[in-house]
């Protein structure tokens, strides 16, 4: 049986927070300053300096992914380390998107040599990652994933997988600190292929 590899997208195998302040200071006139990955705190209007209220700032999000997931690129060694582990393990992509935006990620990781099953979701990951673990018939498994509360559901729901914090943005990790309920923290890919490599080679996780 194969070892699972169940990992994120964004900010962990494709830049976005970069190409999301971009756009909202291109398109929307929009500051994007993000502090501990406080989403619904970072984004203020310059003509008048208050915050965009949570609601519309999810609306600019989906825009995102709507008309400029074409523009993300590549985080430095995640490309390559997906592909070098996909000849030893299975992949799935478990990305908290819409379903609406599903094909587009599909084709968007495509492009980028990455043809693997994807998944979207909404909420914690705890219970898709133990659902993709039954389906594979319960094989050792790591997941990545750059943000504390997806680390935090899958140790409640999914306790025998390797949890990995990857923040790859560098401006990014410096405002992040380490999920308590991750196993490791490891920003780059050139560290973390062989972090993953040797969970495979141990078995399951032991649960805390």
């Amino acid at each position: 049986m194969k070892p699972l590899l169940i990992c994120d997208c964004d900010e962990v195998l494709l830049h976005m927070v970069r190409h999301f302040a971009d756009w909202l200071d291109r398109a929307h006139q929009i500051d994007f300053v993000l502090h501990n990955s406080e989403f619904g705190r970072a984004m203020r209007r310059r003509s008048d300096g208050m915050l965009v209220p949570q609601e519309q700032a999810w609306d600019y999000l989906g825009g995102f992914f709507t008309t400029e997931i074409h523009s993300q690129t590549p985080i430095p060694g995640a490309i390559e380390s997906i592909q070098a582990l996909a000849k030893e393990a299975d992949i799935v992509i478990l990305t908290n998107l819409i379903d609406d935006h599903r094909d587009r990620r599909i084709d968007q990781l495509a492009r980028h040599g990455l043809l693997h099953r994807v998944e979207t979701n909404q909420g914690g990951k705890g219970h898709p990652v133990r659902r993709l673990m039954r389906e594979h018939g319960d094989p050792v498994t790591v997941f990545v994933d750059d943000l504390a509360v997806h680390h935090q559901s899958v140790a409640e729901h999914a306790p025998l997988a390797h949890r990995l914090h990857l923040v790859g943005c560098h401006d990014v990790a410096s405002t992040t600190l380490p999920a308590p309920h991750a196993h490791a923290r490891i920003d780059r890919w050139d560290d973390a292929l062989p972090w993953i490599r040797s969970r495979f080679a141990m078995g399951h996780a032991v649960p805390a």
